[in-house]
């Protein structure tokens, strides 16, 4: 043994191995800062306290797997308003879209009109939703990335503008024709291809909705040009400006893109309850609420810069789970509301983690 290696093998066997704290600081370190790895601990967690409940006859029904799998029917509108709700908080100054509800329901009596009442093809039906999503988002980018009003201002008023319109334009009836009604074959429960007879049938949406909107999101924020000056932009304003990045344009953007995916969502509602209604996206508790809750429990940033689309993913399934488990709690009624009540304490859990995440994880190191 040379002297090199007999002095390297002294200093190893002088650094002492790290003691049980340590490792324990180490790791709820990791688990604080890491939000997917969070994410999957809770779904965890709360996968096995259903299934204990459920075992204990504490539920209304069975808490099985072809369950779960059913009511990702309500997983996909979920994440794909978090999607748009995450491009534009990330882009930072505040950013957040309250109208995508009154969106939803806009686009939804329109969509019912095109298809129901108009006869348009189906395909240019879609078409025309997505479009017309991405107008009226278009409307929020024009007044926040351009005349630079505060976007929780401008998205309000037009969230109560467009859910107004689409209650005046039918009458606040929905639209339920035997057209839109046979909508309902797009929401059928399939088979996953090669595993078919391994897991349970899943909503038809998961794989011609929910796969190609996680595909391109996640390619629009983590692959592309865009996603770059999008996240520069929310990390630092200034920087950006010096950086030649075009901030209206990108925050403007931004807006379009939530505007589209709200559009899209339309058509899922459509389908999903065979009824084009005027409110849509604004009944019970709204679908505004819910996106913001799962954009942020993903791990978006309010301030801006941060975010990702698995977090938001996970964070979607964790929330549409929760609200499963909790509708076979109760059968009078109550579980609506424990529903909402749960979504409140996670958005308020959500700002909780990314206001003193970054502290906690200083101080335990």
């Amino acid at each position: 043994m040379t002297v090199d290696e007999a002095s390297e093998a002294v200093d190893l066997e002088a650094v002492p191995p790290p003691s049980g704290r340590a490792r324990r600081s180490a790791a709820l370190r990791w688990l604080l800062t890491d939000r997917i790895a969070l994410l999957i601990v809770l779904l965890v967690v709360l996968l096995a306290w259903f299934h204990f409940l459920s075992v204990g006859d504490y539920l209304l029904a069975p808490f099985s797997a072809s369950y779960l799998a059913g009511y990702l029917a309500y997983f996909v509108p979920v994440f794909m308003l978090a999607v748009g709700e995450a491009f534009v908080i990330i882009g930072g100054r505040g950013g957040i879209d309250l109208s995508v509800g009154g969106t939803v329901s806009l686009v939804s009596i329109v969509f019912g009109y095109e298809y129901a009442f108009w006869h348009w093809p189906l395909w240019l039906a879609i078409i025309a939703a997505i479009v017309g999503g991405a107008v009226l988002g278009a409307v929020n980018g024009l007044l926040i990335g351009t005349l630079r009003i505060p976007a929780l201002i401008a998205t309000l008023a037009t969230g109560y503008a467009y859910s107004a319109l689409a209650l005046t334009l039918h009458n606040s009836a929905p639209i339920a024709t035997t057209r839109i009604q046979h909508l309902t074959s797009m929401t059928r429960s399939v088979s996953l291809p090669l595993v078919g007879g391994l897991l349970p049938a899943v909503p038809l949406q998961l794989l011609t909705v929910f796969l190609p909107t996680a595909l391109v999101a996640w390619f629009l924020l983590h692959r592309s040009t865009y996603g770059r000056r999008l996240y520069a932009l929310g990390t630092n304003e200034t920087a950006a400006r010096f950086a030649a990045i075009s901030v209206g344009g990108v925050r403007f953007t931004a807006y379009v893109l939530s505007g589209a995916v709200a559009g899209a969502v339309a058509v899922v509602t459509v389908a999903q309850f065979a009824s084009a209604a005027t409110d849509a996206g604004t009944s019970g508790s709204g679908m505004t609420l819910p996106a913001i809750t799962v954009a942020v429990l993903g791990g978006v940033a309010i301030s801006g810069g941060v975010g990702s689309i698995g977090g938001v993913a996970l964070a979607a399934l964790l929330v549409t789970w929760l609200n499963a488990g909790i509708l076979l709690l109760f059968n009078n009624g109550q579980s609506s509301k424990l529903q909402l009540f749960a979504l409140g304490g996670l958005l308020l859990l959500a700002a909780l983690l990314n206001v003193f995440i970054s502290r906690f994880a200083r101080r335990i190191r």
